[in-house]
C-alpha cells in the first residue's frame, strides 16, 4: 500500500505551534491550494474554543482559533481534490451531537465527499472546564459515546440514543453523508484509543510517538482489531509528526529550536506528551537533513505507518511553511514507499 501524506492545518494553532498573528483567512486558502497543487492527500486542522493559560501568559493579544468545519466549507469552494480532516475534533466540547452530525453531513455533500473526521478528548482539560465549569465527566467515555451516536445518525433512517452524555430520540437526519462510510479516526497516544479504534474506528492518530513505541502499539492494535473480527488492513495508522528540513542536521535542529512549534512541544510534555518528558523532540520527529528525514520516515513506514496524516511543519511565517511543504513534497515524499 502506498503511503499517504497530509498537512497539519493551522485552524487553531496561533500561539500554540505558530506565532500570533499567523493564520489569516487569505493565508489558509493559500496553504490549502498549495497542498492541493503539491498533491498532498488532505489537510487536518485542530479544534480549540478558548485560549490556553500558557498562551495568555506569553502573548499580549489572543490567538485566532477558526472553527474547522466552517473553515472547510469555505475552503471546499476554493479546491477540487484536496480532502479535509479534523485532527482532532474535540467531542467533549461539542455537547449537541445531532447538530454536529448535521454539520459534518452537510460539509461532506458540499465538498463532494472530501471529509474525514478525527476525534479526541483534547490536549487541555482547562479548555473543557472553561466551557463546562460544573461538569464532572470522563472525556474518553464522552468520545466513545459521541462516535457511537454519530454512526447511528449517519446510518439509521430514524436514530435514537440514550447515553450518559448524549441523548436524542427519533431523529431523522437527512441527507446522510455523501460517502457511504465517512472515515472516523481516534486521536491520542493513550492505549485506550487502541481499543476504541479496534472496536469502531477507521484509523488511529497518535502524536510524535517514538518508532519503537509505535511499532509495539501497532502490533497491539492489530491483535485487538482481529479479536473484534475486523480487518486490520482496512485501518489507517496515521500519526502526526513535526517536520523541519534543513541543508544539514545542525542547521535544521537550530532553526527548529527557534520556532514556536518547539515551545508548544515543550508545553505538551505536561499533558499529551508527558510520557516523553525526557525526549528531545527533534529525535522523535522528522527534523533534520533531507537524508535523515527520509531514513526516519522509512523506519516509521516499516513500523506500520500507512498515512503521515499530520505533517506539522515548524515555521514562523507562512512563506517558510509553504517552502517547507514544497521541499518535503519534492525531496522526501518520492523516496518513501
Amino acid at each position: 500500500m502506498t503511503a499517504l501524506f497530509s498537512i497539519g492545518f493551522p485552524t487553531g494553532m496561533e500561539g500554540l505551534t505558530y506565532p500570533i498573528p499567523f493564520s489569516n483567512p487569505e493565508d489558509l486558502v493559500r496553504i490549502a491550494q498549495h497542498a492541493e497543487a503539491l498533491s498532498y492527500h488532505s489537510v487536518w486542522g485542530n479544534d480549540h474554543m478558548t485560549t490556553q493559560h500558557y498562551v495568555r501568559a506569553e502573548f499580549p493579544v489572543p490567538p485566532r482559533f477558526w472553527e474547522p468545519l466552517v473553515t472547510y466549507a469555505y475552503l471546499a469552494a476554493h479546491t477540487k481534490r484536496l480532502r479535509f480532516g479534523t485532527g482532532v475534533l474535540v467531542l467533549p466540547m461539542r455537547r449537541d451531537i445531532v447538530v454536529m452530525a448535521k454539520q459534518i453531513a452537510t460539509l461532506d455533500h458540499f465538498s463532494n465527499g472530501r471529509v474525514e473526521i478525527g476525534v479526541g478528548i483534547g490536549a487541555y482539560r482547562e479548555e473543557f472546564e472553561a466551557l463546562n465549569p460544573q461538569a464532572r465527566v470522563h472525556r474518553g467515555d464522552m468520545v466513545v459515546e459521541g462516535v457511537t451516536a454519530l454512526r447511528l445518525l449517519f446510518s439509521q433512517r430514524a436514530a435514537s440514543f440514550d447515553g450518559k452524555y448524549y441523548k436524542f430520540r427519533d431523529v431523522e437526519l437527512f441527507p446522510k453523508p455523501k460517502q457511504q462510510r465517512l472515515p472516523i479516526y481516534f486521536g491520542g497516544n493513550n492505549p485506550a484509543h487502541l481499543r476504541r479504534t479496534a472496536a469502531s474506528g477507521d484509523g488511529w492518530i497518535p502524536a510524535a510517538m517514538p518508532q519503537p513505541t509505535l511499532r509495539r502499539m501497532v502490533a497491539e492494535l492489530r491483535e485487538m482489531t482481529e479479536a473484534s473480527r475486523r480487518k486490520f488492513s482496512e485501518l489507517q495508522i496515521a500519526p502526526q509528526y513535526i517536520v523541519h528540513l534543513g541543508r544539514n542536521q545542525e542547521q535544521a535542529v537550530a532553526r527548529f529550536r527557534q520556532s514556536q512549534m518547539f515551545k508548544h512541544l515543550e508545553s505538551l510534555k505536561r499533558s499529551t506528551l508527558r510520557g516523553q518528558a525526557s525526549v528531545n523532540p527533534e529525535d522523535v520527529n522528522l527534523v533534520g537533513s533531507i537524508d535523515s528525514v527520509i531514513a526516519r520516515a522509512m523506519a516509521l513506514r516499516e513500523a506500520g505507518v500507512t498515512h503521515f496524516l499530520g505533517l506539522f511543519f515548524a515555521a514562523n511565517s507562512v512563506p517558510e511553511l509553504l517552502d517547507q511543504m514544497q521541499m518535503f513534497a519534492e525531496e522526501v515524499r518520492p523516496k518513501i514507499a
